[in-house]
């Protein structure tokens, strides 16, 4: 008889995980794109409520994008966009 029920599982990332919140997001939408969702929309409904089953557990892209506060995110999502368009 198997007497693990009531155990508690741990679940470790892989040693190169990404740590940055650009590396984490450029995962997050890898995994999301090759699970056939909409990666934009998908991180947009997440960010919106903060829910995390609108983010695939593919590729650990959910325990990933759970590292981050949303604030987080907005704020890289953020400084992407403003740095990419004030280029000369």
């Amino acid at each position: 008889m198997d007497n693990r029920s009531g155990m508690t599982t741990k679940y470790s990332l892989p040693v190169d995980s990404p740590k940055t919140a650009q590396g984490i997001l450029e995962a997050v939408y890898s995994a999301l794109k090759a699970k056939g969702h909409d990666p934009i929309m998908q991180i947009v409904g997440y960010l919106i409520s903060g829910d995390p089953t609108y983010i695939t557990s593919y590729n650990g892209a959910r325990s990933l994008i759970r590292r981050l506060e949303r604030d987080e995110i907005l704020e890289e999502l953020v400084r992407y966009y403003v740095e990419e368009h004030d280029k000369p």
